[in-house]
């Protein structure tokens, strides 16, 4: 099925959250990091997209309705012209909050080289940030620069009229509006902080 929603929003911008609303509000499968992980077949198709080798995203996102986060994200202007009746869905958050979620999150995983992790993944992300995002992930100014670059970048390039913005906190309304559905009458789902994603991860408080 083509993808109806690309994420072009980076991790750590309520990403976990966004896959359940849209799974919610489009009843189908949302692809998303934790897909990677159920899937070790993609890792590879992923680090030779990291290598600038594209995959075949029909196969790759097959079942899946929807696009969000890291690794995907990295290549929303690819997926974006794979599937020109998409919905672009940039997901921000200010940026110290976005940094300090991250370097509790997913840097922390750099950090650690954290033995949860199997060594191709490892490779996978470490080429992924090195050559779509910075080299300096651990570095806070570095990695805010990336993450502005990135955002502006999206601001400037995709469509006008497939671009939509969205800020945790803004619940449905937005999303809702851009593909036309109703609001469900349920609050907006809200997982993966940072101390579940620390606790599930197994790092120490």
């Amino acid at each position: 099925m083509p993808l109806k929603v690309v994420g072009a929003g980076l991790g750590r911008t309520g990403t976990n959250s966004l896959k359940l609303a849209l799974e919610r509000l489009l009843g189908e499968p949302c692809y998303h990091m934790i897909e990677v992980f159920g899937h070790p077949d993609h890792v590879g198709m992923w680090q030779q997209a990291a290598l600038g080798k594209m995959p075949d995203w029909d196969t790759l996102f097959a079942g899946y309705g929807e696009c969000v986060d890291w690794p995907a994200a990295s290549f929303w202007r690819e997926q974006s012209e794979a599937y020109p009746d998409s919905v672009v869905l940039l997901s921000t958050r200010d940026s110290e909050s976005w940094w300090h979620s991250c370097s509790n999150t997913i840097f922390e995983v750099f950090r650690q080289g954290h033995e949860q992790m199997p060594g191709e993944w490892m490779t996978m992300m470490t080429d992924l940030m090195a050559n779509r995002f910075t080299r300096d992930v651990l570095d806070e100014t570095a990695a805010i620069a990336a993450y502005e670059h990135h955002n502006e970048v999206v601001r400037a390039t995709a469509p006008p009229d497939r671009l939509v913005e969205w800020h945790p906190g803004d619940g449905w309304g937005p999303l809702c509006r851009a593909l036309n559905i109703d609001v469900p009458d349920e609050p907006f789902p809200h997982v993966n902080t940072t101390e579940e994603f620390r606790s599930r991860a197994g790092f120490d408080a």
